[in-house]
């Protein structure tokens, strides 16, 4: 059974820096993409934030490239999202997601997603 279980949010002032958990299990490591959806007050999906294919290789959406950094650690069943220069406009319920497919995540769908950590970017 995948459990994906997302820590770390919380209220931070712009220009701040956050780093999100996920422990994740349940699934094969090393045939799965992982990485981390958005969904900000007011829309209706979800958004892609970055992800992380089995093999390593990362993709950031445009908005966060440059300030948010995501690594996996499958030693220890952790999925890491650093934020750095954090903007108001990043303030959302954040999600661990988990798929077969690198290209399925960058696509915006996900086999998996946990319960979410919110963010607020805020003076």
């Amino acid at each position: 059974q995948v459990q994906l279980v997302e820590s770390g949010g919380g209220l931070v002032h712009p220009g701040g820096s956050l780093r999100l958990s996920c422990a994740a299990s349940g699934f094969d490591w090393d045939f799965s993409a992982i990485g981390w959806f958005r969904q900000a007050p007011g829309d209706e999906r979800e958004g892609v934030v970055c992800v992380s294919s089995a093999d390593a290789v990362t993709y950031c959406a445009d908005s966060v490239k440059g300030r948010f950094t995501i690594s996996r650690d499958s030693a220890k069943s952790m999925v890491y999202l650093q934020m750095n220069n954090l903007k108001p406009e990043d303030t959302a319920i954040y999600y661990c997601v988990v798929d077969r497919s690198y290209y399925a995540l960058i696509g915006g769908t996900s086999d998996y997603r946990g319960q979410g950590t919110q963010v607020t970017v805020s003076s």
